[in-house]
């Protein structure tokens, strides 16, 4: 019988790395110190760029020129780099920049890890300096004081509709919108110990348990469903108590050192926020743009539709109307309505110069680059 250590096949030393995959590897190592390289030229450009901002008092945020930047580079790239990639590399790269020209603050509807940070981060990059905010007139208030340079805040979801508070804010505040943007959400199920079984409460935003209702009810049916003020506060209740789970972004996850029960458990899969960044920017046209006005009509038969009226006769393609209580009379409206175009258009100036004849009371929110929905 034979020693089994001789039949076991133990090389010495690992086997030696191809040659092919060694002349890659160079060859990678040789691109990666040209991008090096070429980024540091860039953001030295930037800087002089800035220098020329702060001389002629421009802002360092221009959603009009990333907007292009974007557009142009989805053109020229041929893969195989995926466009999601893309844009996340480019967004840092830009975040970087701004904070050379001068370090920005963002404000935001908190805490860390809600699906506005999310997208806050996915908007302005990891350079900038965050402010979370308890509510969202915090985040307009933060704005108007010059505390913060932007904030974002959501305005609509594509299941559960407008989110009327931050309609109701623009009739108060003078800020404008300076950017949109579109964050799909997706829930995951959030514990400590990753197992379902030990699981009998779930801590969750009313709205994310809403959403994930059928999920929860088949697989979790016994679990008490507790609400939180953000699935933010559900992740970090959930890493607190001993046989809980939280309804949250899989980013939460690695903030509160929790482990993924299950993914993507919302009920209906195509599920979107809208978010504005809002500020004191004016945005350039880019020949992509939006423009957004509220406005308040008299209360006769007819008189939305005279309105409305002239973005008809002008062509002017409205892809929201949004209604809201005045507040100060009884069945009196305002009325929120994106149009396609840029103030500086002139079809959309001629058109809101004709509406402001048309409405008691008429309010320009801002022009900036349409954000694809994706």
């Amino acid at each position: 019988m034979k020693n089994s250590r001789e039949t076991k096949s133990t090389p010495d030393k690992a086997d030696p790395v191809d040659p092919r995959i060694l002349e890659k590897r160079k060859a990678i190592d040789a691109i990666d110190d040209q991008l090096l390289t070429l980024i540091n030229e860039r953001l030295m450009l930037v800087m002089d760029v800035g220098k020329i901002k702060a001389r002629r008092g421009r802002q360092v945020l221009d959603s009009a020129r990333e907007s292009e930047i974007f557009g142009r580079l989805f053109k020229q790239n041929q893969g195989p780099l995926d466009e999601k990639v893309l844009t996340h590399l480019f967004t840092q790269i830009m975040a970087a920049s701004r904070q050379l020209q001068r370090p920005q603050r963002v404000s935001y509807l908190g805490p860390e890890a809600t699906f506005t940070h999310i997208a806050a981060i996915s908007h302005f990059g990891l350079s900038v300096e965050y402010a979370p905010q308890p509510s969202i007139r915090d985040v307009f208030r933060d704005v108007e004081k010059g505390a913060s340079h932007y904030g974002l805040v959501p305005v609509e979801n594509s299941i559960e509709g407008a989110v009327n508070h931050t309609l109701d804010l623009f009739f108060e505040s003078e800020l404008k919108i300076c950017a949109e943007r579109y964050l799909h959400i997706s829930h995951d199920l959030l514990s400590r110990s990753g197992g379902i079984r030990d699981i009998h409460t779930v801590y969750s935003h009313p709205q994310a348990l809403a959403q994930c209702r059928i999920w929860l009810r088949q697989y979790l049916p016994e679990a008490a469903l507790v609400e939180c003020n953000s699935t933010a506060q559900a992740a970090r209740m959930a890493a607190e108590t001993e046989g809980a789970a939280a309804v949250a972004a899989r980013e939460a996850a690695q903030m509160y050192h929790l482990e993924v029960i299950a993914s993507r458990i919302e009920d209906v899969a195509r599920n979107t926020t809208r978010f504005l960044v809002i500020g004191q920017d004016e945005v350039r046209a880019t020949g992509r743009d939006k423009t957004s006005l509220m406005f308040v009509t008299s209360h006769v038969p007819g008189a939305l539709y005279k309105v409305l009226k002239p973005m008809s006769d002008a062509g002017l393609n409205m892809v929201k109307l949004e209604s809201r209580p005045t507040r100060h009379q009884n069945w009196s409206y305002f009325f929120f309505v994106d149009v396609e175009g840029h103030i500086e258009d002139r079809a959309v100036r001629e058109t809101v110069e004709e509406m402001k004849h048309l409405c008691l009371y008429l309010k320009y929110l801002g022009s900036y680059p349409r954000a694809e929905e994706k």
